[in-house]
């Protein structure tokens, strides 16, 4: 039996209308891949305080009204195993900005009908879910 243990990661999506709010990633895994925001679960943490301490410390904006979109299992990127959760999310107050400079290179809207590539794919498997409703996505991107 393998010691190693998968992570648990959240995602959040900021969609406004027809429109996502995507950064460029870099500096990890998805390197130059378009991304929500969002990162690993810290020890006592909740998911939802997760997404919100993440997109906060990411672009500098207060979200609420999370929603949970899906689950899934992502072993796309190299020996990485995530346990992801995705939730998309409302903007309570700021304006989207580049705050962690180490991680995020560009950040845009995107019409959800003309999406940038390459997705990172727990972008793809949240649009996904956002499409058929499916909260479930099992082994996927491996």
């Amino acid at each position: 039996m393998r010691k190693e243990r998968p992570l648990v990661g959240v995602g959040c999506q900021i969609i406004q209308g027809n429109k996502i709010l995507l950064g460029r990633r870099k500096g990890s895994h998805g390197e130059g891949e378009w991304s929500g925001f969002g990162g690993h679960v810290e020890f006592g943490e909740t998911l939802e305080e997760c997404a919100k301490r993440e997109v906060k410390e990411e672009v500098g904006l207060e979200v609420g009204n999370l929603r949970l979109l899906c689950i899934s299992d992502i072993m796309k990127y190299g020996k990485k195993h995530y346990v992801d959760v995705e939730f998309t999310a409302k903007i309570k107050s700021g304006k989207p900005r580049i705050v962690d400079k180490e991680n995020i290179s560009e950040l845009k809207w995107f019409d959800l009908k003309n999406l940038p590539k390459p997705l990172f794919e727990p972008v793809k498997i949240a649009l996904e879910a956002l499409k058929t409703k499916k909260v479930y996505f099992p082994s996927m991107g491996r």
